[in-house]
């Protein structure tokens, strides 16, 4: 068993933090015992590592980014959701057909979720099998978690990234026998793009692929109001955007994450609940793209679980740490419309970053005994100059800090040194 010392901040609940000055986390076989200010309560221990005055949050998790639009992200910002796929999109990720091409940029943006203190991500990856494969073994060899969708799509693209239902079903199952160990760090994920990429046989097939190997599911809900009613054309008979997907057994049936979730109201909003279907919130996509502000305070009342998303590339910066700040200032402009929907509070927002978002990968993102012990430690000595609360602190360091603040990065228990990129 290990001790680290620390000034620790976690959020067991959303509305406050839980904070514990010159503090002890014991660790063993990669979990958390317990947490306190008694050494000795814990045990003999094998080591203790002592932190001094730093702080010791817990590890990042980004809910939603497409990992091959890495080189794009920052181009593009001055068009909507379908021109910017369009565009640059589909062309990018083309590309990636080419694994020397994939490894080039994979190892970047592996290397900067790294750098952020991302140490769980639920990624997209492209149509293609080999550069899937890539990126899940680029995960591991960095000790990372990560769920990799192997996108299927088979209509409404460019012709390269189009493919037979056949073949996406036989892609990933080879992904599948390779990679499903329930205990896996790296794990695959279900991934049809979005219903305007995918033919009802292709999302029957996927909901398929879900339920007879009990695997997660990833796509995108309500995010543009062109795009709703795309779907409402393709899909006449369904109620809304997310009916469609229950129809096929892609809304809940095994877990299941949607991003964006803009417009998400209504009859959609009472499935999602009931499906138990979370949201992840990507504010500077949804704002680089035009699309809209999500009601996440309405997600939180309707006990709907949420998590942030980078977005990469319709959003334009990997850092979850940020992704909190805007998350509160899109709340804000909220209740500036809607005043009965009041907005994030930091605690929240930070719960929102760590532990719920970690619930989708088990008992992650929190301290608490059981929890895997993923964490960043914060050495933010240069942003407390007038000695400031813990609870100041921690605020400065998100609102003021970046990844040069993160000293050490944890997941499950192992330390992970910076991954290894070369051009």
């Amino acid at each position: 068993m290990k001790l680290y010392k620390a000034n620790i901040i976690f959020t067991r609940e959303k509305d406050k933090f839980e904070i514990i000055e010159n503090g002890y986390i014991a660790v063993e076989n990669g979990r958390v015992v317990g947490v306190g200010t008694d050494a000795n309560a814990f045990g003999e221990a094998d080591e203790i590592i002592d932190y001094g005055d730093r702080l010791l949050i817990p590890a990042m998790n980004d809910m939603h980014v497409h990992a091959p639009q890495y080189r794009n992200q920052a181009i593009a910002m001055d068009l909507e959701l379908l021109p910017w796929l369009n565009s640059y999109t589909f062309p990018e990720e083309a590309k990636y057909i080419n694994t020397e091409y994939a490894e080039r940029m994979y190892r970047r943006f592996v290397h900067d979720l790294w750098r952020f203190g991302t140490m769980r991500t639920v990624a997209f990856a492209t149509v293609h099998l080999d550069s899937t494969r890539l990126l899940m073994n680029l995960f591991r060899e960095a000790g990372m978690g990560a769920l990799v969708g192997k996108v299927d799509m088979d209509r409404n693209a460019i012709l390269p990234l189009h493919e037979s239902v056949d073949d996406a079903v036989a892609k990933n199952e080879a992904l599948i026998a390779e990679w499903n160990d329930p205990d896996g760090l790296v794990r695959p994920i279900i991934t049809p793009r979005f219903i305007p990429s995918c033919t009802p046989a292709m999302l029957r097939a996927c909901g398929e692929l879900a339920q007879k190997y009990q695997l997660p599911v990833q796509s995108h809900l309500s995010e543009n109001p062109s795009e709703i009613a795309w779907v409402q054309e393709l899909e006449p008979e369904s109620r809304n955007y997310g009916d469609a997907y229950d129809r096929y057994g892609l809304f809940g049936q095994t877990p299941t994450i949607m991003a964006h979730c803009v417009y998400t109201a209504g009859e959609e909003l009472e499935l999602m609940s009931r499906r138990n279907v979370m949201a992840a919130h990507c504010p500077t996509s949804n704002l680089n793209l035009s699309s809209g502000m999500a009601p996440i305070r309405t997600f939180l009342d309707k006990g709907i679980k949420v998590g942030l998303g980078s977005d990469i590339s319709g959003g334009h910066d990997l850092s979850i740490l940020r992704m909190m700040v805007y998350a509160i200032q899109v709340s804000k402009m909220y209740y500036c419309r809607d005043k009965s929907k009041h907005f994030l509070t930091l605690s929240e927002a930070f719960w929102i970053a760590t532990k719920s978002a970690g619930s989708f990968f088990g008992k992650v993102g929190s301290f608490e005994p059981g929890y895997e012990f993923d964490a960043l430690v914060i050495d933010d000595s240069d942003l407390n100059h007038s000695h400031y609360s813990l609870l100041h602190r921690i605020e400065r360091f998100i609102y003021l800090g970046d990844d040069r603040h993160i000293v050490h990065r944890f997941c499950r228990g192992q330390e992970i040194p910076e991954p290894r990129i070369f051009d």
